[in-house]
C-alpha cells in the first residue's frame, strides 16, 4: 500500500465511528473491570487449590500439570489486566486504576508504570525502528523451524531474562524514553525497586513457612516458561507476517481462535487487536461491540480478521515466497 493509500485508510478508520460513539464505547464500568479481576484471581486460586488437594492421589501429577497450564493462563490474564490499567481503562479514579494495575503486574515481577511508558512507544511507533515489540513480532515469515526454536527456548526458560529486560524499560537508541517526563520515569523506577524487593520478600516468606517448593512449581515455573511462550505467540498472532505496516488496520490483526485456546491466548477479549490499536480508549469488554460496529460499516473489509490456522500458515510460510525479510 502506498503512503497516500495508507493515509486514506487511516483517515477512513478514524472517521468511521463518530465521536459520541467512541465516547460511549470508551465508558469505563467499575463493575465489569472488577469482575475481570475476580475471574482471573479465582482461576489462579482454583488451580492452586486443585494441585494442593490432589496430593497423595494417583492423578496428582496430571492435576499438577493441568494446574501449571491453568496458572500460566491466569498469569496471562493478569498481564492483560495490567495492560488495561496502563491505558487507564480499569477504573475512572486514577489512583484506583493504577493500584489495580500494580497489583496485577507485581505477582508477575513487573512494574505497571514502567510497562505504561514502554507500551506507549509501541502504539505511537507501530512497526517503526523504535517499536519495542519488534523483537517478538517482526520478520515473519521465517519458515516453520524458526518459530518452533524460539518457542522451545521460551518453554525452557532460556529467553526469560531477555524478555524481562523489555519490561524493565532500559532505554536504548531504539526506545526514545527521553521524551517522558522525569517525574514519570522516577515513579516507574521506584515501582521497579518495590516489585523486586516484594518478590524477594515473598520468596523469603515461602522458604520460612515451608511452601517454597509449591511456589516455585506452581507459580514461578509457568511464569518463566509457558507464559513467555504465550506472550511471544500472541504478539505474532497480533502483528506477525502482516501484509502492510503503514496503518494499524494493516499492521495489526484481529484473531479468532477455538474456544479451548481462547482463555490462554486471548484472555479478556484481547483478540480484538485492530480495534484496540484504532481506539485504545475502549476497555476490553467493549471491544466486541466496536468490532461489530466497524464490521457493519465495512471498515474492516480491507483489514486482516483471521483464524488461527490462517495466521499460522502465513507465519510458517517459506520466507522466499514473500521476498526479503
Amino acid at each position: 500500500m502506498s503512503d497516500s493509500a495508507g493515509e486514506e485508510f487511516r483517515v477512513k478508520s478514524r472517521i468511521a465511528l463518530p465521536a459520541d460513539e467512541v465516547r460511549a464505547l470508551s465508558r469505563i464500568s467499575a463493575a465489569r473491570s472488577t469482575w475481570s479481576i475476580v475471574k482471573t484471581v479465582a482461576l489462579a486460586a482454583a488451580c492452586v487449590t486443585a494441585a494442593l488437594l490432589s496430593r497423595g492421589h494417583r492423578l496428582h501429577p496430571l492435576v499438577v500439570a493441568s494446574a501449571i497450564i491453568g496458572l500460566a493462563g491466569a498469569q496471562h490474564g493478569l498481564a492483560v489486566l495490567a495492560h488495561e490499567a496502563a491505558h487507564y481503562r480499569s477504573y475512572q479514579t486514577r489512583w484506583l486504576n493504577d493500584l489495580a494495575g500494580k497489583l496485577c503486574a507485581a505477582p508477575l515481577g513487573l512494574s505497571m508504570l514502567t510497562y505504561r511508558l514502554i507500551h506507549r512507544i509501541h502504539h505511537n511507533h507501530l512497526y517503526e525502528a523504535s517499536d519495542p515489540d519488534l523483537a517478538l513480532m517482526a520478520g515473519y515469515p521465517r519458515g516453520r523451524g524458526y518459530l518452533l526454536r524460539k518457542l522451545g527456548k521460551d518453554l525452557l526458560g532460556i529467553t526469560t531474562l531477555k524478555n524481562y529486560y523489555y519490561f524493565v524499560g532500559k532505554p536504548n537508541q531504539s526506545r526514545p524514553l527521553d521524551d517522558t517526563s522525569p517525574r514519570l520515569r522516577a515513579a516507574a523506577a521506584r515501582e521497579r525497586r518495590f516489585v523486586a524487593v516484594a518478590t524477594l520478600a515473598f520468596l523469603a516468606l515461602s522458604i520460612y513457612f515451608g511452601f517454597w517448593r509449591w511456589y516455585l512449581l506452581l507459580w514461578f515455573l509457568p511464569l518463566v516458561t509457558l507464559l513467555q511462550a504465550i506472550l511471544r505467540l500472541r504478539a505474532i498472532l497480533e502483528h506477525g507476517a502482516v501484509d502492510d505496516k503503514s496503518t494499524p488496520l494493516k499492521a495489526a490483526r484481529t484473531n479468532f481462535v477455538p474456544g479451548c485456546l481462547y482463555w490462554i491466548l486471548f484472555p479478556h477479549d484481547v483478540h480484538y487487536h485492530i480495534e484496540h490499536h484504532l481506539y485504545p480508549s475502549i476497555p476490553h469488554y467493549r471491544l466486541a461491540a466496536c468490532h461489530r460496529r466497524l464490521r457493519g460499516l465495512g471498515i474492516l473489509d480491507g483489514a486482516e480478521v483471521a483464524t488461527l490456522g490462517q495466521v499460522m500458515r502465513k507465519v510458517f510460510a517459506n520466507p522466499r515466497a514473500y521476498g526479503p525479510v
